[in-house]
């Protein structure tokens, strides 16, 4: 037993995790709910572990990355990192609409008149907008409102990372004013506030950098915390599996299997874009997949960009990507950016305009665009976010909302790919941004004139 436990342990986590979707796979089908039942506490505890992980790991790592950068170079990071998020959902939609035309997935089909779905309200954009800064920090932590912690981590780091300046550069003013008085003596003149001002801004300082070590510490003693986590991933991964493909069952995965292939051939496309765009900025693919395809196949199997966070930035951190770049645009990408989602939306949009015979014209799908955009980023974080952001492209476009229902039953399998490229696509941006951040830096100092 201990030898096999010691086999376990130094088998690759990727190579662990790809076992436990192949044997959750074949459990599923044939133990059936009853098997799934039994094993259903081990996923649950996998979901729990990540989620425990979350608000230390973006709070701490996210400070920690503030005071590792410029705040300059801190905006202009953020300001790319929106650039690509929009650009990247825009074009998985027109990927989405051009291979469902292409393809045609729900021709043939009838609409039951009789089927109808509850759909969660959509808050709208304004809603999360307000939500980025929380009325009450410890609700922020507590429920957890990511968007509210990352405005939490950014305000307190760079208030942090000010007084670590100050007290720098008090020290710089210290060490000049020892120089000038070892090269000639000279009275005191300076006035006493000056003094005054000197002496808070050191003590500032030197607590400022005594917090910053603890929490450096902490940020450490969390990363452990993780790395005894991932031990766990493929068990839990086994009984998440386990459980979808029960419930789902062979009946519903054929019955739609058109919409499903049709999907996963666009997310397909679309990750080929990716790689086409990391190629181009000098990305090298395979050390990427390499460490994304840990975070990817266990968002393929959890269906949450946010619980797979811990592993996304554990992810980024092995890549050497800089932390002042992924501490920000992890946390943001996996509650705003859904490339997967819009892709969902674009070939949803196309599946209910086949089943009720309604063919989408040019202006129709320009619209399916511009409203898809914004509402996998309006929806974001909202349970039931897939079924929200279709009924809501629906409505806008006068798609019949009785469709949403054939396409909840088969969410858990759609949502599973569509996860997997959120996570992805949060990784190659953050991959994209870091090697321009590093031409840029290289085009700079070569523009410095010789010494």
């Amino acid at each position: 037993m201990k030898s096999l436990f010691r086999a376990y342990l130094d088998a690759s986590l990727i190579l662990r995790v790809t076992i436990a979707l192949v044997l959750g796979l074949v459990a599923g089908l044939l133990g059936g709910e009853t098997l799934a039942a039994w094993v259903a506490p081990l996923g649950e505890l996998l979901l729990r572990l990540l989620k425990f992980l979350i608000v230390p790991i973006v709070l701490f790592t996210l400070i920690v990355g503030i005071n590792q950068a410029e705040l300059g170079r801190l905006g202009r990071m953020g300001g790319k990192v929106f650039v690509y998020y929009v650009a990247t959902s825009a074009l998985a939609i027109v990927v989405g609409l051009a291979v469902a035309s292409l393809l045609s997935p729900g021709s043939g089909m009838t609409l039951d008149d009789s089927a109808s779905v509850a759909v969660p309200e959509n808050p709208g954009i304004v809603s999360v907008l307000l939500s980025i800064v929380p009325s009450n920090i410890v609700a922020a932590l507590a429920e957890p409102n990511l968007l509210g912690i990352i405005f939490t981590a950014f305000v307190f780091g760079i208030a942090l990372l000010k007084l670590r300046q100050r007290g720098a550069a008090f020290k710089d003013a210290a060490l000049k004013d020892a120089a000038q008085a070892d090269g000639a003596a000279h009275s005191d003149s300076k006035p006493q506030f000056d003094e005054q001002a000197r002496s808070d801004e050191k003590t500032q300082g030197e607590l400022a950098e005594k917090l910053y070590g603890v929490i450096e510490g902490l940020n450490a003693v969390t990363m452990k915390v993780m790395a005894g986590v991932l031990q766990f991933v493929p068990i839990g991964v086994f009984a998440i599996v386990t459980g979808t493909v029960a419930k789902q069952g062979l009946g519903t995965i054929l019955s739609l299997g058109s919409m499903v292939l049709v999907l996963y051939l666009a997310l397909a496309v679309h990750l080929l874009l990716y790689c086409v765009l990391m190629k181009s900025f000098g990305v090298r693919l395979g050390a990427f997949f390499r460490e994304a395809r840990t975070p990817m196949a266990t968002a393929f199997a959890t269906q949450s960009s946010s619980g797979t966070l811990p592993l996304t930035l554990n992810a980024a951190q092995r890549l050497g990507l800089p932390r002042s770049l992924y501490a920000f645009s992890l946390p943001l990408g996996a509650t705003v950016n859904m490339d997967g989602a819009a892709i969902r939306i674009a070939i949803s949009a196309v599946f209910a305009a086949n089943v009720a015979g309604i063919p989408l014209d040019l202006t129709s799908m320009l619209e399916i665009v511009l409203i898809g955009t914004l509402t996998s980023i309006g929806t974001a974080g909202v349970p039931g976010a897939g079924i929200v952001m279709i009924a809501t492209v629906f409505a806008q476009v006068g798609l019949p909302i009785e469709t949403v229902a054939l396409l909840t039953s088969i969410d858990a399998l759609v949502g599973m790919g569509c996860t997997a490229l959120n996570v992805t696509g949060d990784l190659t941006g953050s991959a994209i941004i870091a090697r321009s951040e590093a031409r840029s830096s290289d085009a700079a100092g070569a523009q410095e004139p010789a010494a």
